[in-house]
């Protein structure tokens, strides 16, 4: 019976698909408070000693990728080249909450969380059509990769966020902190279903690189 047991486990351990969701490293707009969405600007020393973080840590627990994707947007591609030099693909549906007009304006001009059709008279997205366009975006992808595949995504931060909390029934762990910059989500995948299950915040207070 315990044979039996083990062997079922080792079976589902062998399908599961995991999914390395990371956001991008801090970027000249971030640096600035400008709203930045599918405007683009390239990332700070900072960013890039961060995405350098990203890469430590899975290195460092031997985290081997089998795939790897991010947005068409330079700072999502910089970021997943210095975590990983496999041969990725840049998809247009991981790009960041469209702002409209309000692109590249100041970070003061966001309304008060949640944002909702805000944007939409600016030109943008509303939440709902941002949660669907990242959902079934990455869901295909998921979907597209042979069992116990590794899979990273590099991409932005609402769009994560609203990723994440679309899942938020099948939460292991509690995202009860902001998505920093290259924080690095872990997902289980499996039967249609994502269970967030580790949340990596990296520590940057040793950088030295002003």
């Amino acid at each position: 019976m315990y044979q039996e047991l083990y062997k079922n486990v080792l079976r589902k351990v062998y399908k599961m698909k995991v999914l390395y969701l990371v956001r991008h490293g801090q970027t000249l707009f971030n640096e600035q408070h400008k709203i930045q969405g599918w405007c683009d600007s390239p990332l700070t020393k900072l960013g890039i000693y961060q995405a350098t973080k990203a890469r430590d840590y899975f290195k460092e627990n031997n985290i081997t990728f089998t795939h790897a994707f991010s947005s068409t947007a330079e700072r999502t591609s910089d970021t997943l080249e210095i975590i990983t030099d496999i041969t990725y693909k840049r998809i247009k549906d991981l790009r960041e909450w469209n702002f409209g007009t309000l692109e590249g304006e100041s970070e003061a001009l966001n309304p008060p969380l949640p944002y909702k059709d805000f944007f939409k008279q600016y030109d943008g997205e509303t939440q709902d059509e941002l949660i669907e366009r990242i959902c079934a975006c990455v869901k295909e992808i998921m979907d597209g990769v042979e069992e116990n595949s590794k899979v990273l995504i590099v991409s932005h931060g609402a769009a994560i966020a609203n990723f994440t909390r679309a899942h938020q029934s099948n939460w292991k762990v509690q995202l009860n902190q902001r998505i920093g910059n290259c924080c690095v989500l872990k997902f289980e995948y499996e039967n249609d279903t994502f269970s967030l299950v580790e949340i990596i915040n990296h520590e940057f207070s040793d950088f030295e690189g002003k």
